[in-house]
């Protein structure tokens, strides 16, 4: 398993400047000899392409027009069609299996793996070496959508870690500093409590349980503590005294602190509905968190704090993912060259080019869109270092109040590596009924779960 903080993660990244391929430059085969070999750049081609923001966010969708029509005009042999489909776990597999997602769109890291063992992706290689892409990506998140043979098969974007959200001025009214939030399990245990005493009908932290994110969110309080779920190899799961200490904490927060209020029934948009209606006072999540609470459910921008995740027995460091790009394995090699192109475009060119930098950085602030929220960046510190400097002007989230993320150097480790999603969706019902039954036996829920993993970690390698 890669073992990384952020600041070894940006460091690894590449720097170099995006080869933008023309209709006029033709291309050369791939070494593969095979799709690359049927590529026809000028070709008339049509692609769909997902995560179109739907009609009830017009803003939004203005600017992904907008972006549509600009790839239109420099892309006139491709014909592209936007789609509203985005990820769903709960509906995934079955669109995949029937074919009915489009050319290309955005889906959860995790499955990374699990697709490219099943065959359920293209291989990309030689669309992205004639694209000049490659060399740009960040090397731990393309070590997540390669094979052996060191084939990529997806785009990764939106990397994150996960860290700690809290509302600051519940902090305040709970006496607590909303500048030095906590930064241990042992500190979030204290602060939770304070909240629950001191800010009437507030849950002063909350937990996710539901939809695979019971698993996710402890899975990364795992990793905090210094264990994990599987074995770096994905072989057997290998949850043992950490995942222990992780439920007993909850268990505690639940039972002997009420702190955890009266909801134990959280997905991610749930907990986050919660949280910016001023119902919870921590909560698990990564820096995105501020478009959706901001933006959807009008949350005070100056009421959000978001650090690094709180660590027990030492520092261990914390869970990373992201989006990758998954293209259509049924799709015909021009239109894989297109959608690439494509996401080159949207995701890639504001990095190496200042006018378009800004351009992008204006329609996101005439959008509605929040502009320079702190994340991981999919290229090199450098490079990203000098797109921030272009949009600073620009810039209206409150970054000061995310520091203690941005500073943070923990180790970065990658999500459990078979069936990711199988094995968050097995561990959320042992959360759910620590939560909900006082006397549940922690230590045999876990053997349980080890056994329920194993069953189908099993499964996968037939």
């Amino acid at each position: 398993m890669k073992k990384l903080t952020l600041r070894h993660l940006l460091a690894a990244g590449t720097v170099g400047a995006l080869t933008t391929l023309t209709a006029c430059s033709g291309l050369t085969p791939s070494s593969d000899g095979g799709a690359a070999a049927e590529l026809d750049p000028d070709a008339e081609v049509s692609i769909t392409v997902g995560d179109y923001p739907t009609a009830d966010k017009p803003e939004e969708r203005a600017a992904f027009d907008a972006q549509l029509d600009a790839f239109r005009e420099a892309n006139p042999n491709i014909t592209i069609e936007p789609s509203t489909e985005v990820w769903d776990a709960q509906t995934f597999q079955a669109k995949l299996a029937g074919g009915t997602l489009p050319t290309v769109m955005g889906v959860s890291l995790t499955y990374s793996h699990e697709l490219i063992a099943d065959g359920q992706l293209p291989d990309m290689t030689p669309y992205l070496e004639e694209l000049g892409l490659i060399d740009d990506l960040n090397p731990l998140a393309l070590a997540n959508v390669q094979d052996e043979e060191g084939r990529i098969y997806t785009i990764p974007t939106g990397l994150f870690s996960v860290g700690l959200a809290y509302n600051r001025d519940i902090f305040e009214q709970a006496g607590l500093d909303p500048d030095s939030p906590p930064t241990t399990w042992e500190e979030v245990r204290e602060a939770a409590r304070t909240i629950s005493e001191e800010v009437p009908d507030v849950a002063g932290y909350a937990q996710m349980t539901t939809n695979n994110t019971g698993g996710w969110m402890l899975t990364t309080m795992t990793y905090s503590m210094g264990g994990r779920i599987q074995d770096d190899a994905g072989t057997e799961a290998v949850m043992g005294d950490e995942t222990t200490q992780a439920l007993q904490l909850l268990h505690d927060m639940r039972w002997e602190d009420d702190s955890m209020g009266d909801q134990f029934l959280y997905d991610q948009d749930a907990a986050r509905q919660a949280f910016a209606a001023d119902d919870i006072g921590i909560l698990l999540q990564a820096p995105d968190i501020y478009k959706p609470i901001v933006q959807d459910y009008e949350f005070d921008p100056a009421d959000l704090g978001v650090t690094e995740l709180p660590q027990a027995n030492g520092v261990n460091g914390t869970l990373t993912g992201g989006t990758l790009k998954l293209f259509d394995v049924q799709a015909t090699p021009n239109q894989l060259l297109a959608a690439a192109k494509w996401i080159q475009f949207y995701e890639f060119d504001k990095y190496y080019d200042e006018d378009i930098a800004i351009d992008r950085a204006e329609a996101d602030a005439a959008a509605g869109n929040p502009v320079g929220i702190p994340g991981l960046p999919p290229v090199s510190p450098e490079v990203d270092e000098q797109y921030i400097g272009w949009i600073d002007p620009l810039i209206d989230v409150p970054r000061d109040q995310f520091q203690g993320y941005i500073d943070s150097e923990l180790e970065l480790i990658g999500e459990p590596p078979t069936s990711t999603q199988e094995t968050y969706a097995a561990l959320d019902p042992v959360v759910q009924k620590i939560l909900t039954d006082e006397n549940a036996d922690i230590e045999q829920e876990i053997a349980d779960a080890n056994d329920v993993i194993d069953g189908i970690i099993a499964q996968a390698a037939r």
